[in-house]
């Protein structure tokens, strides 16, 4: 079975960085597509990057475009989201998610299968 989890969270001051991982374990092939959403009170969870395991079709939003990064590291079947820049409009609960294969529907939460328990990411002064 595939298995999805996250860390990494915590405070961080506005301006700084923070990685957040996700070990993808149970993967029966490298023909994979990983994601990050972001979740608010009161907002519907929103994409924010995303990849083909194998390295290719690398995605990020509009609003995290030159700030965050979406990595994996084949090694220890880990993805990454190095956010830096950090704003307070960046906080929000992270949730890391992987399918079967790729859709070009990547941006939405429906396109996957597989999801973490999420990590709390607070941008605060």
């Amino acid at each position: 079975q595939v298995q999805v989890v996250e860390s990494g969270g915590g405070l961080v001051q506005p301006g700084g960085s923070l990685r957040l991982s996700c070990v993808v374990s149970g993967r029966t092939s490298n023909n994979f597509g990983v994601a990050w959403f972001r979740q608010t009170p009161g907002k519907e969870r929103e994409f924010v990057a995303a990849m083909r395991w194998s390295g290719g079709s690398p995605r990020v939003a509009d609003s995290v475009s030159g700030r965050f990064a979406i990595s994996r590291d084949n090694a220890k079947n880990t993805v990454f989201l190095q956010m830096n820049s950090l704003k307070s409009e960046d906080t929000a609960v992270y949730y890391c998610t992987a399918r079967e294969g790729w859709h070009v529907y990547y941006h939405l939460t429906s396109s996957y299968g597989y999801w973490g328990q999420g990590t709390q990411v607070t941008v605060s002064s």
